[in-house]
């Protein structure tokens, strides 16, 4: 089965907002053996809208559309494809006096006027439901052949996606089909090493990886490997796949800390939580960032205790116990004050470990010695100290982002060590 996808939207084509859905639908589409041949994306444009979804039935017979289904202006997706169909809108009375109901439900007043056009259909179309927004989906079936049209908002997309339109796929595929191109992937997720570094270790074994490809994904947290394979059924892609992965690991060593999804953050906290240690932060140019991805993970109140934001000196002295001529002498950005932050942390919050971090983000206040990206990461467990200077490429933005990555890495280097002697903090 073939199928094409349209994603509608000016603010995809001006490049103001990233097309996730894409991504996620291909992937979504390729796990159930649907071979995706073609992505386009269109404006606002209802007669562009139509020329795109008419040329992809022409060439694919199935076509899923996302975005222009809202109730403003240039929402004009349903109208323009409803068209192609020969299908007119018409009311559902009873999605109206759904979303009448869900306005009143969630105290929004009464149900502005603009939403009344989400509640018409095209005659003919099935509804898909949308548990989280207001704009549903539609199935439209005819001689062109099949159109899905879904919401452009990503998380109302993906529950629509997960719950109705995959199922409804699978119910359609050729069984024959279907077993033979069912996609699998897998990633293995590495951090503290380039991309060309990781290119050079695995290359005498990924010479040797049989029926399943290798692709590197390098971003601010580190490198993603992911793994694809093509097979008969999904208990021979996940043999497949489970295979390489193992050839790959032992050439990453400790480079790598997951698969697929996990996040670093929540390795830590498991592995704190295994051994009953308790971990605190102290931040200066990450402003928050580090607390912020490890609340991210679901039950870290049970580890985290807290953390301190100290990002002019006076709070690094008042907040973390800093000394005043630690500063004078090295600098906030120095070995020194990232060390005494992280005793700090630890101290005012009673922490068997403990995270800082302290560096120049720029665009401005760098100097010759301290150039716009360095950054000072202090760790501290069990009795154990280290400390790690680092220089990062890029904009304000990523020299944040690849800070929090550090200095998680450098602390779950540390907690094999540290595990090993009761704490000393």
């Amino acid at each position: 089965m073939e199928l094409e996808l349209v994603t509608v939207g000016t603010e995809l084509l001006l490049g103001h907002t990233v097309d996730t859905n894409a991504a996620e639908i291909a992937e979504a589409v390729a796990a159930i053996g649907v071979r995706l041949t073609r992505r386009t994306t269109i404006g606002d444009d209802g007669a562009a809208i139509a020329d795109a979804v008419s040329a992809a039935l022409d060439r694919a017979g199935t076509v899923i559309v996302t975005g222009g289904l809202g109730p403003t202006r240039d929402d004009v997706t349903k109208r323009a494809v409803a068209g192609l169909y020969g299908a007119p809108l018409e009311l559902d009375r009873a999605y109206l006096a759904d979303l009448e109901h869900r306005f009143a439900r969630f105290r929004r007043g009464s149900m502005p006027e603009s939403n009344r056009c989400q509640a018409e259909i095209p005659r003919g179309a099935s509804r898909i439901p949308n548990p989280r927004g207001t704009a549903q989906g539609l199935v439209l079936d005819g001689a062109l052949g099949t159109a899905v049209l879904l919401p452009g908002v990503p998380h109302e997309m993906r529950a629509m996606l997960r719950d109705s339109v995959v199922p409804l796929l699978a119910q359609r595929l050729d069984a024959s089909a279907a077993a033979a191109r069912i996609v699998r992937s897998l990633t293995l997720r590495t951090t503290g090493i380039t991309e060309s570094g990781l290119a050079d270790a695995l290359a005498p074994v990924e010479q040797k990886l049989d029926g399943v490809t290798l692709a590197y994904l390098p971003g601010w947290d580190g490198v993603d490997l992911r793994l694809t394979t093509v097979a008969s059924d999904a208990t021979e892609a996940d043999h497949l796949l489970q295979m390489a992965a193992s050839a790959l690991e032992p050439s990453l060593g400790d480079r790598c800390y997951g698969r697929n999804e996990e996040d670093l953050a929540a390795v830590i906290l498991r592995s704190l939580r295994a051994i009953g240690w308790t971990l605190a932060t102290a931040e200066s140019c990450t402003g928050g960032l580090v607390g912020g991805r490890l609340t991210a993970v679901p039950g870290a109140s049970l580890t985290y205790l807290g953390g301190v934001v100290a990002y002019a000196n006076a709070s690094k002295v008042r907040d973390l116990d800093v000394p005043k001529d630690l500063l004078d002498r090295h600098g906030a950005v120095s070995e020194a004050v990232a060390a005494a932050m992280a005793a700090g942390a630890a101290r005012r919050f009673g922490t068997d470990a403990a995270v800082a971090v302290t560096g120049v983000a720029g665009p401005e206040g760098d100097t010759p010695e301290k150039p716009v990206g360095t950054v000072w990461l202090a760790a501290r467990a069990g009795g154990y100290d280290r400390t790690a200077c680092v220089r990062f490429p890029g904009a304000r933005d990523e020299v944040r982002h690849r800070s929090v990555q550090a200095v998680l890495d450098l602390l779950r280097g540390l907690l094999g060590r540290a595990a090993d002697r009761p704490p000393a903090i």
